[in-house]
């Protein structure tokens, strides 16, 4: 298979680690070549949380350099905008959870809050593929992960990925309610 980058990004607690290593046990599943790393930080302070998924063949590092990912998935605005000026290749694909977890500046009033404006503004200079993920009727916020995954999964953001794929990962990793919960989320048509 030939590379394909995914760069993850979000705040600690929405769940980053999760959906990363989903994607990453669905392409073990798939049968492809993957790599990966993440970087945590202060993710319990609400710090930034950054994950690297490389499948593919002849890939010998697991980190994607900037501007080189094929698709960014981001569960906040903020770091949907720097990920995707920094880190996403032109005519890359964007996929972001359509919440703001306020950086400091923002809280202290230094900085303007990130709106989807300014997302699409990017996303059209770069001539970037965007899909924006919003559910009101989330029963739990921290599920905002599944809700964007269900999406990929739907869009096929992931070339060699199927269905099956990313269920047989969640099964890996979850059990009990835990399990049913996030594939009702995870099975909701978008």
């Amino acid at each position: 298979m030939k590379a394909f980058n995914i760069y993850l990004t979000g705040v600690g607690g929405q769940g980053i680690g999760l959906i990363s290593e989903i994607i990453l046990r669905a392409a073990d599943h798939a049968g492809h070549a993957v790599k990966s790393v993440d970087t945590h930080g202060l993710a319990q302070r609400g710090g930034i949380v950054v994950s690297h998924i490389r499948i593919g063949d002849n890939l010998f590092s697991p980190l994607i350099p900037a501007g080189r990912a094929d698709l960014v998935i981001s569960l906040e605005r903020h770091e949907a905008l720097r990920a995707t000026a920094t880190m996403l290749k032109t005519r890359g694909q964007l996929i972001y959870y359509n919440t703001a977890w306020q950086p400091l500046p923002v809280r202290l009033n230094e900085a303007a809050e990130v709106t989807e404006k300014e997302i699409e503004a990017l996303c059209r200079r770069r001539d970037v593929a965007l899909t924006s993920v919003f559910r009101a009727d989330l029963p739990d916020i921290r599920m905002q992960n599944m809700a964007v995954l269900a999406n990929i999964q739907q869009r096929r953001m992931i070339p060699g990925i199927d269905l099956d794929h990313y269920r047989s990962a969640m099964a890996d990793l979850m059990a009990g309610a835990m399990l049913e919960k996030n594939m009702a989320i995870f099975a909701r048509r978008s």
